[in-house]
């Protein structure tokens, strides 16, 4: 029975009805014009044709999949301009070159980074996903070259003490607290605002980090200094900790306080995170239990971006001599050198 168009309902509502390969087929048209109704019809008939000749992914489109891949749950935040520029578009047809030029093109004055996070990675998201529904081929798409990030140096111990002393002699408490709180528990400046007074625990000595970057509630511990400022910050169950709202703020404050001191300026990520990492490999602390103290998913990233070391073959050799033990002899003392004459 080939394809025709029906008012089923009386309701002048029209709908594609018929049988296809064997299948009872009705479906809305969405359309009370009649018209219409019968080169949609076409339309979805030919689909079908093509459907059965040349599979799934000669008539599944990039806009179809990406819808898919919302409704599932996928990221959406940079999908509009993507479907935008691949409407109607069957999948069979996208090539990787192709979705590069369209990340250049969608994009022409950011990064490799911001390429390859808003065009590239979303591109191929959708595309596996559709693979994974039987809709197309999977896809490997390069990804543009990325610059190194800029090295944050953390600080030590003295720099803390200098910024410390100078907060609190400009009356500044709230400020060396949020400061000393990102040192002590890797926790980002984002994350220290939003501590309230219900998320800490004096007694129990913890924290509460409500929706980190990852996502997930999780709980930090508080060094004994912690819980005496945050106890003398004597904030409400609803009051924010540490007072802060913006995190701009917070960095021009420790900019004015690293003028006053004489010591040089350090963000927040740089005496935050990168210094607890840090301090926790240089103090004997293994890998896993640093990254996971510090919430870090990645070994490649917390060991190649956020430790930092300094004489490292000179720490190397002083661990083999205390293995060994140093050996001193006469043989090992400074001897005048021979010279020697090569040619006339």
């Amino acid at each position: 029975m080939p394809l025709e168009i029906e008012d089923r309902d009386g309701k002048g509502i029209w709908y594609v009805v018929g049988t296809f390969d064997g299948k009872r087929i009705r479906r809305s048209l969405k359309t009370r014009d009649r018209k219409t109704a019968l080169e949609q019809c076409a339309l979805f008939e030919a689909k079908l044709w093509k459907r059965r000749s040349y599979g799934e992914e000669s008539v599944r489109t990039f806009e179809e999949a990406a819808l898919h891949y919302m409704q599932q749950g996928g990221e959406r935040r940079y999908l509009p301009k993507l479907i935008r520029k691949f409407k109607g578009r069957a999948l069979a047809t996208l090539k990787p070159g192709e979705i590069r030029s369209a990340a250049t093109e969608l994009y022409p004055k950011a990064s490799g980074a911001t390429k390859n996070r808003q065009a590239i990675t979303p591109a191929k998201a959708v595309i596996n996903h559709a693979h994974d529904l039987g809709w197309c081929a999977p896809i490997k798409i390069k990804p543009f070259e990325e610059a190194k990030p800029a090295t944050k140096k953390p600080v030590d111990q003295e720099w803390l003490d200098a910024f410390l002393k100078q907060a609190d002699e400009m009356r500044l408490p709230h400020l060396s607290g949020v400061v000393l709180f990102m040192h002590d528990t890797a926790a980002r400046v984002s994350e220290a605002m939003r501590v309230c007074g219900k998320h800490v625990d004096l007694t129990a000595r913890t924290c509460l980090l409500e929706k980190t970057k990852t996502d997930e509630n999780v709980v930090c511990a508080l060094t004994s200094e912690l819980v005496l400022r945050i106890a003398q910050l004597n904030a409400g169950p609803e009051e924010r900790v540490f007072s802060y709202t913006n995190r701009v703020a917070v960095n021009q404050r420790i900019a004015a306080v690293c003028k006053k001191a004489g010591i040089e300026y350090r963000s927040t990520h740089a005496l935050g995170r990168h210094t607890f990492a840090t301090d926790a490999i240089a103090d004997g602390i293994d890998v896993k239990s640093a990254m996971e103290a510090g919430r870090w998913k990645s070994v490649a990233i917390f060991m190649g971006r956020y430790v930092h070391t300094d004489d490292a073959a000179a720490k190397v050799a002083s661990a083999i001599d205390r293995k060994r033990g140093l050996v001193v002899t006469q043989e090992t003392q400074a001897r005048k050198r021979k010279g020697y004459r090569f040619g006339k």
